[in-house]
């Protein structure tokens, strides 16, 4: 994370993060980060082709990915019917609406150098998903659920922050301050405030709620066994990321990513365990990512 991103996500923590506390947080985030306009944003790009060349491949994902929340949505309702009141607060009323239109901000980009949106999966809810759901009415269950919900959202939000940060400076690079000023910067500034809300939560779901050893042991066990990058869903998919994180450099910066994307969950699941830098599931997603873009590409070559 850049020092600004990590400068504006330590002014939005609230003094406590109490339920009480966190809705203040989320109604302050809101009432300073509206929705993005698109009426806003300059989307002229100098060299078309490089762009698409270069970076066709980040843009098609990242747009895809924020049109997904929709059907994310969805599957939070079915994950926990009995959400706390912030947390549907925070996902229908703010979350939501502020990914939706990064999502057509960075559609409108990618039009503009030429490239179609990559079709998104709106609507549909997986059946694991609906069991989950069932199962968070097991006494102790939902405290569990919530805490795996946050943890994913403070990954994908963090893994947000990485991307987007590398964007913006690809393209200043590029010269393209145009759409790097006015879509990827201002995309890049609400994400530490996201990441935020999960990482507060987490911390104040297991230390104020006090969650008990085996809701903590189970939590790990889940979190292993489920862990999955964000937007994939399938093994074409997992590619896909590859290409992104390639397109970035991130391969190149491969722990120091898990790092950065394993921080919340490090504190809160795994810190008895010395010496260890990250989980092993992240950096083993990662990697397998990388290989399947590269195995890919190597074969498409052919």
């Amino acid at each position: 994370m850049t020092q600004t991103s990590a400068r504006a996500e330590r002014d939005l923590v609230p003094p406590r993060a109490t339920q009480e506390g966190l809705r203040r947080f989320v109604e302050r985030f809101a009432e300073d980060h509206p929705p993005l306009s698109l009426a806003a944003a300059d989307l002229t790009i100098n060299d078309p082709g490089a762009v698409r060349r270069r970076y066709g491949p980040v843009f098609n994902y990242l747009t895809r990915v924020e049109f997904e929340v929709e059907r994310n949505v969805l599957e939070l309702r079915a994950l926990m019917p009995d959400a706390t009141e912030v947390d549907r607060f925070f996902y229908q009323e703010v979350w939501s609406p502020q990914e939706l239109q990064h999502g057509v901000l960075l559609d409108a980009v990618q039009q503009g150098f030429g490239l179609a949106p990559e079709p998104a999966e709106l609507n549909k809810v997986s059946a694991r998903i609906k069991l989950v759901g069932v199962l968070s009415h097991l006494p102790g269950m939902l405290g569990v659920i919530r805490l795996l919900y946050y943890l994913t959202g403070a990954a994908t939000e963090r893994s947000a922050v990485v991307a987007y940060s590398r964007l913006v400076d690809g393209l200043r690079v590029m010269g393209e301050r145009a759409v790097a000023e006015t879509v990827i910067a201002p995309i890049k500034r609400q994400e530490p405030g996201h990441f935020a809300f999960y990482r507060l939560s987490a911390q104040a779901l297991v230390a104020d709620e006090r969650l008990r050893d085996w809701q903590l042991q189970l939590a790990r066990i889940l979190r292993r066994r489920s862990f999955g990058l964000v937007g994939v869903n399938n093994r074409n998919q997992r590619a896909d990321f590859g290409d992104v994180a390639r397109a970035l450099g991130l391969d190149r910066e491969l722990l120091e990513v898990a790092r950065q994307v394993s921080l919340v969950e490090r504190e809160l699941l795994w810190a008895q365990q010395q010496g260890m830098d990250v989980p092993g599931y992240i950096l083993a997603a990662l990697r397998d990512a990388i290989e399947s873009s590269v195995a890919r590409e190597a074969g498409l070559r052919l």
